[in-house]
């Protein structure tokens, strides 16, 4: 694997600085991280994937290189910040793969601006925070979020980390049934250990019209981290194969 650039460069979105990276050529492919972490998580992915794509990883609002703002935070802003990334790179479609809360908001993009998504990869997402993902990992969230809040005022660092982890203690704003309104091939891409409950995982690939779920068997919820060689296979299967891989 040749040695990634870390070099970001930046757009403006409703007066915030984000950041994104980007690399290779042919169909652009838009990587979105998860909670808390930033582009840098797709350190395993990037080498291959742009032997093949345009790929373009973005640091969501507050995360990473990427400017907080004023506002707090919330998926559908940060839909209508990709969707900045979007217009200012001239990208009319693009293949969009999201890692966990990264995976929320590629289904809040997808919702929100359809005409912009070619095939969509959700690694570890889900629609119900508290009832989706296992107590081990939800429940800690909630006295971790009420202590953050109580310390925000002291600094500004504290509140940028108050922000981000709320995202993971609301529910946000997507049901069942918007998922039917997803008419793209859709992968649900989840470890056989991950933090997700598998039924959650099987009944939003069931919601999603043109989806199939692919689970990689020993993995828990980082698989693009820990076990890259299995899942850049099953990403490069569904995207090179379309609708009958």
């Amino acid at each position: 694997m040749h040695e990634i650039n870390w070099q970001p460069k930046f757009v403006q979105a409703d007066g915030v600085r984000l950041a994104y990276y980007e690399w290779g050529q042919g169909e652009p492919l838009v990587l979105l991280h998860g909670n808390g972490a930033d582009s840098t998580c797709f350190r395993n992915q990037i080498p291959v994937f742009s032997r093949l794509y345009r790929v373009i990883a973005v640091d969501s609002r507050g995360h990473g290189r990427s400017e907080l703002g004023d506002e707090g935070l919330n998926f559908a802003q940060m839909a209508d910040d990709l969707y900045a990334v979007f217009q200012t790179l001239g990208l009319k479609k693009a293949h969009v793969l999201g890692f966990s809360d990264g995976g929320n908001l590629a289904i809040c993009f997808a919702l929100q601006y359809p005409q912009c998504v070619d095939k969509l990869i959700l690694n570890g997402a889900n629609i119900r925070m508290l009832t989706g993902i296992k107590p081990y990992i939800q429940l800690p969230v909630y006295p971790a979020v009420g202590l953050l809040h109580l310390l925000s005022p002291l600094d500004r660092s504290i509140r940028r980390k108050y922000d981000v982890l709320s995202l993971m203690a609301h529910e946000y704003g997507v049901d069942w049934d918007d998922l039917r309104r997803i008419q793209v091939p859709t992968l649900v891409l989840v470890g056989e250990h991950d933090m997700v409950y598998d039924k959650h995982s099987w009944r939003m690939t069931l919601c999603l019209p043109h989806a199939r779920m692919v689970r990689i068997a020993g993995g828990d919820h980082f698989i693009a981290e820990k076990m890259p060689n299995q899942f850049n296979l099953a990403v490069l299967r569904f995207l090179k194969g379309g609708d009958a891989w």
